[in-house]
């Protein structure tokens, strides 16, 4: 079991994309505010088969340590991976809070049965609304087709490129940043790094 003077309090911290900077703002304040000391963020889908910072700060915590997120939804959106998650939380003897509703804690024993079965309750219904949001969309998307409308987003082009970006990309062409320091700086994900390298390329 780990030391208790040396355990940390982790904070997670989730969006779909790096675009939703005020949200994910916003959990990083309140994650703080719950005692967080080191905040992992996460730019990602929340069904999303690979969560990078979400495994990192899994295989970093050590027995004794506390995770926080801010609810079930940005943990996971899947019943299967939270079940997962449970998992790892239990077998690393840690302790895992979803600020204002739940704690299980596996610190010094198995969580209490009840704890367990509703945080899983949780992650169904995490999973029903996600189904439904596909559902809406779908549904939505069907529509506007149906009146001719163009659905997705614009198209990128090298127009649209942000100067932003453009001024830290001259550090990346003389190797004096990497994609993910480059992706930090311009405030896109690294996807994004990745198209709007490939546009500028064509042109070189």
């Amino acid at each position: 079991m780990g030391n208790e003077k040396n355990n940390i309090t982790h904070g997670y911290a989730r969006c779909s994309t790096s675009e939703e900077k005020q949200d994910i703002d916003r959990q990083v304040r309140e994650l703080k505010a719950a005692g967080a000391q080191k905040i992992w963020l996460e730019y990602e889908h929340g069904d999303a088969a690979n969560k990078e910072q979400q495994a990192l700060m899994l295989e970093t915590a050590k027995p004794g340590d506390t995770i926080i997120t801010l609810e079930v939804p940005r943990l996971a959106r899947s019943v299967k991976q939270l079940c997962d998650i449970i998992d790892i939380v239990r077998d690393k003897h840690l302790r895992l809070i979803i600020q204002g509703s739940i704690t299980m804690d596996c610190r010094t024993d198995h969580p209490d049965p009840m704890t367990e079965a509703f945080l899983q309750i949780a992650g169904v219904f995490a999973q029903l609304e996600l189904a439904m949001i596909r559902a809406r969309v779908k549904s939505g998307m069907e529509n506007a087709r149906a009146k001719g409308k163009h659905i997705g987003r614009p198209e990128t082009t090298l127009d649209s490129i942000p100067d932003k970006f453009m001024r830290y990309y001259a550090l990346y062409r003389a190797q004096n940043l990497s994609v993910a320091e480059l992706a930090r700086l311009a405030g896109v994900s690294r996807p994004t790094v990745y198209k709007y390298i490939q546009l500028i390329e064509k042109r070189i």
